[in-house]
């Protein structure tokens, strides 16, 4: 599924102004530790997380993630988004809690399972 159906499907905010909303989306991983995404996530993947510093974008550009959802409306540092935007990140954001989100992605992305 395309990053731009997932964003309108789940409602999400996006917060980068460069993003290519045109990158597949294999599945997602739901962490706030950098090193547990660092070492369990996979490339297309959406990271599902709280955290706002920019090292959010280094570990997304690190593994080729497809993007990144910040949950419950936290807003990221400005230099986070800086940094997503010069990196290519995208990143969304949505008022749902990490539990939440994660479900409703995954009905979005196995619609029969």
């Amino acid at each position: 599924m395309k990053l731009n159906a997932i964003k309108e499907q789940l409602g999400l905010r996006l917060l980068t102004a460069d993003a290519s909303l045109e990158g597949d989306v294999s599945g997602a991983y739901t962490s706030d530790l950098l090193s547990d995404v660092i070492a369990n996530s996979k490339e297309d993947q959406l990271w599902i997380t709280l955290q706002t510093h920019q090292n959010i974008a280094a570990v997304a550009k690190l593994k080729d993630l497809a993007g990144v959802i910040i949950v419950n409306n936290r807003e990221p540092e400005e230099e986070t988004l800086r940094k997503a935007n010069d990196e290519g990140i995208t990143v969304f954001q949505t008022p749902d809690s990490a539990f939440v989100i994660s479900g409703r992605l995954y009905r979005a992305l196995n619609p029969g399972g």
